[in-house]
């Protein structure tokens, strides 16, 4: 199992980054190699992705969602294993610290290379910088889930 901590400051309060969080249908415009994901419940989603020219599908639950500090997640069938919670934190009124810790399992060789080539924390890091871009130039979320899990 490998594992990936990063995190950025971005300039929206903090129920802002929470809110566009909970928005997952919206991650392929900021999540380099999402193509897709569907809402199917509250808590499930299902993921369509595509890295190094390898599509993948799988389905991920959230196992904890606090508005406004955290959502968490494991995947629960599919072709990729991985588990992690973001959790957000309030620098200033306008500023927040969005902290993305995820644990993953590569499959196969080229994963594995890739993950020892420091790839998915490239990867983590590009898309949470994607993420700061889009909510800093946006200034609102494009919607919110406020429910509690």
């Amino acid at each position: 199992m490998s594992q990936v901590e990063e995190s950025i400051e971005v300039r929206v309060p903090v129920h802002t980054a929470y809110n566009q969080w909970t928005q997952f249908e919206t991650f392929p415009e900021f999540m380099d190699g999402v193509e897709r994901i569907e809402q199917r419940t509250d808590t499930l989603t299902h993921w369509v992705t595509k890295v190094g020219g390898q599509e993948r599908e799988f389905d991920a639950e959230i196992t904890e969602q606090v508005p406004d500090e955290r959502v968490a997640w494991t995947t629960v069938s599919g072709e990729s294993r991985q588990a992690g919670v973001v959790t957000f934190h309030r620098i200033q009124d306008d500023t927040t610290k969005v902290m993305l810790q995820m644990d993953f399992d590569p499959s196969g060789v080229a994963e594995t290379v890739g993950d020892k080539l420091g790839f998915v924390k490239r990867q983590v890091s590009g898309d949470l910088e994607r993420f700061k871009r889009f909510m800093e130039a946006r200034g609102t979320e494009t919607g919110a889930w406020r429910g509690e899990v």
